[in-house]
């Protein structure tokens, strides 16, 4: 079942988004949803070449796992 959102942005974001559609032949709806599904499945998630490569890395896994532990323990500065 879809469901209704309501989203704020001021003129400027509203007309690249607007031209965007446009291009693409797309409402603004339909614009909005393809382009957040673009971003959800390319930046937020890794394919299992790239998974891979992650977990045969034994450095980098050690470093994200002290990373970890530093923020669990409160050790980190927000630069």
């Amino acid at each position: 079942m879809s469901k209704t959102i309501t989203l704020r942005v001021n003129d400027d974001i509203y007309q690249m988004i607007k031209t965007a559609a446009d291009g693409q032949r797309r409402n603004l709806s339909n614009f909005i949803e393809f382009a957040t599904l673009q971003y959800l499945t390319s930046t937020a998630y890794v394919d299992d070449a790239e998974m891979e490569l992650i977990l045969s890395d034994a450095e980098l896994l050690a470093n994200l796992r002290q990373g970890l532990e530093d923020s669990k323990k409160g050790d980190y500065t927000i630069v």
